[in-house]
């Protein structure tokens, strides 16, 4: 039987660069605006809260650790909070009330007007997520998804929404990280490179 390993990879590699592109071209201004809010809502003294599940989870740590530790710049960290990381409150909240309140309680805690909530969900339809954003747009915080389609329940929730819109799970996942990165980039930028721009 023939190995068909190679074609496999080509056709995965082929379709994320498709996407890729695609994602960059019709969100290359919409990343520069969320950066900026980003950027200014650190610089007023800020913070930016993310929250995701399963691999969101992990897109999620993964930003704030950019932002808390460094991009790429050495410079000051910056406040950010993944929500997901307390296996405490999280089996807490879970056990005493619904899996769905796992991020609301703790945006509801942390959170403060003018701070950011950043979703991550690749469907748009994870109803813990959608919660969060919902409760953080009632604390006056902006609220920024990321996700794989537009016309999920989540676009209700977001003041800035960024939409992957394929429907490979993994490509998604992708380019979520890669445009994460792109802000963690122009954040850095705003902020200890070009000021006068926020």
């Amino acid at each position: 039987m023939q190995d068909n390993s190679l074609d496999i990879i080509g056709r995965h590699a082929q379709a994320g660069i498709r996407a890729r592109e695609f994602f960059f071209e019709k969100n290359a201004w919409e990343l520069t605006i969320i950066a900026r809010a980003i950027a200014s809502c650190l610089v007023a003294g800020g913070k930016v809260l993310l929250c995701g599940n399963g691999g969101s989870a992990a897109d999620a740590q993964h930003l704030a650790a950019e932002f808390v530790n460094r991009f790429l710049l050495e410079r000051p960290p910056l406040p950010a909070i993944a929500l997901t990381t307390d296996s405490s409150i999280l089996t807490a909240v879970s056990n005493d009330y619904d899996f769905a309140q796992v991020f609301v309680k703790q945006v509801k805690a942390l959170g403060r007007s003018g701070d950011i909530l950043v979703g991550i969900s690749t469907s748009g339809e994870s109803d813990n997520i959608n919660q969060a954003l919902r409760q953080a747009g009632e604390m006056d915080m902006l609220t920024i998804g990321l996700t794989g389609r537009k016309g999920s329940t989540m676009d209700q929730y977001c003041n800035m929404l960024l939409a992957v819109e394929v429907e490979s799970t993994p490509v998604i996942q992708e380019i979520h990280i890669a445009a994460g990165h792109v802000i963690c980039m122009l954040v850095d930028h705003y902020i200890f490179e070009r000021p006068e721009l926020l």
